[in-house]
């Protein structure tokens, strides 16, 4: 494993020397349009493991993409190399159709502090609630960034996570009350604590999320990647091609279905991933939104 060939993998030739917040913004950057947010092994009868070499093949070799227990795992690797201090947190998402926050911790991300300031880095949420900046650590303030206006809210040393989008462009009416879409304006997306954490504290979660009738990855299959301009996403059949303040204050949201043998070239051209193993889509209805 080395710094050199994950970065021909991300496409970032800026600075190595540099661990300020703009650096690291770049690497960020280049990380979440380079590398997928996807659960497609559980779909192609793989299965994820969370030893780090096995990551970094899957992600810089294969030119796959992970969840946030991968891609995290890889980028804070990253960050520590470069001798940023990172440490691990674990976050609790919020479930929009329960209407509650997941009884288990099964969100990884990163802490960076840089001249004593700490942010938030995470490249492991994908669709519209993946953020395209680090964000300060600092509690009600607004964020405003390309996704959307992002806010952390802390109450006794719990942190919460919100987002505020723009209006929605469908030009696909057939899709106008799809429950892929997002309805509220203003999100909850997860809550988290300033715990330290270890990827061994997510050994029991990585398993249960790729096997349990209950996780929503076990019930769809999901491939998300930013763009410069918005981001991509294959649920099912389903495609989304979202273009962020396509208009003023509006998002651009456009949908099509797919055939069967339009699946795996589409991962191919629209999101660079091959797989060596045959994809069985799976979009069980109303449980997953953009």
């Amino acid at each position: 494993m080395n710094l050199e060939e994950y970065f021909a993998r991300t496409g970032y030739k800026g600075s190595l020397e540099k661990q300020d917040l703009e650096t690291l913004t770049d690497i960020f950057q280049h990380h979440i349009r380079a590398v997928p947010f996807e659960n497609l092994s559980i779909h192609c009868g793989e299965k994820i493991t969370l030893e780090l070499e096995h990551v970094y093949n899957k992600i810089v070799r294969r030119k796959r993409g992970g969840w946030c227990m991968e891609n995290n795992q890889l980028l804070g690797w990253v960050l520590k190399r470069l001798g940023y201090d990172a440490s691990f947190l674990g976050a609790y998402v919020f479930n929009p159709h329960q209407n509650a926050y997941a009884t288990i911790m099964t969100h990884l991300l990163v802490k960076v502090v840089i001249d004593g300031k700490a942010y938030i880095v995470d490249g492991g949420f994908g669709v519209s609630y993946q953020m395209w900046q680090p964000m300060e650590l600092v509690s009600g303030k607004d964020q405003p960034q390309a996704p959307g206006v992002f806010r952390f809210t802390e109450k006794n040393a719990t942190w919460y996570l919100e987002k505020m989008r723009r209006k929605q462009y469908i030009p696909n009416q057939n899709f106008s009350n799809s429950d892929l879409l997002e309805k509220k304006e203003c999100r909850k997306v997860y809550m988290f604590s300033l715990e330290p954490r270890t990827v061994e504290d997510f050994r029991f979660q990585c398993t249960y999320l790729q096997t349990s009738p209950d996780s929503l990855f076990t019930k769809k299959s999901i491939c998300t990647l930013q763009t410069s301009d918005g981001f991509r996403a294959l649920i099912g059949w389903t495609l989304t091609e979202t273009t962020y303040n396509y208009k003023e204050n509006m998002d651009l949201v456009e949908f099509v279905t797919l055939e069967d043998e339009e699946v795996e070239k589409t991962l191919k051209e629209k999101f660079n991933i091959t797989l060596d193993r045959k994809l069985v889509p799976i979009n069980v209805k109303g449980f997953y939104t953009i």
